[in-house]
């Protein structure tokens, strides 16, 4: 039992860890230079299609099961939705060839709290504009 208990946290913990690397790419893109920017797009866009996406259709696939890691609803799983929804922001057809993603995303994003969180009018932060930006800009002194 212990065993397999560690075997779960070590895997919840690479999941999570993974999706943070994608998430850190996706949330520091506004902020690049100009003369960058589409080069970082272009490159969230492939480690995404790549690198992150095809690792966690794989592991839905092993798993056999509809959460990351275990059975039931992770942390893991939130912080993937998360880089899916955000990665489509910039790439809507991303998962056009991960179709347990898909699955996923559809299964994950009807959970009742989650689907309320995911309306408009919630408290989710949308993508943020150039007037956000140029003032974190300025704030850094960037």
């Amino acid at each position: 039992f212990f065993q397999s208990v560690k075997i779960l946290q070590s895997d919840l913990k690479k999941t999570c860890l993974g999706t943070k690397d994608l998430l850190d790419m996706i949330m520091y893109h506004p902020f690049q230079p100009a003369d960058t920017k589409e080069k970082n797009l272009a490159l969230i866009i492939e480690r995404a299609a790549t690198r992150y996406f095809p690792v966690y259709e794989k592991a839905l696939k092993d798993h056999g099961q509809d959460y990351l890691v275990g059975n039931k609803l992770s942390w893991a799983d939130i912080y993937l939705l998360q880089a899916i929804l955000t990665v489509e922001e910039c790439k809507p057809d991303i998962l056009s060839a991960f179709p347990l993603l898909q699955a996923f995303k559809g299964r994950t994003s009807n959970i009742p709290t989650i689907k309320k969180f995911l309306q408009p009018g919630s408290q989710r932060k949308p993508p943020e504009d150039e007037k956000d930006i140029a003032k974190v800009l300025e704030i850094y002194g960037i």
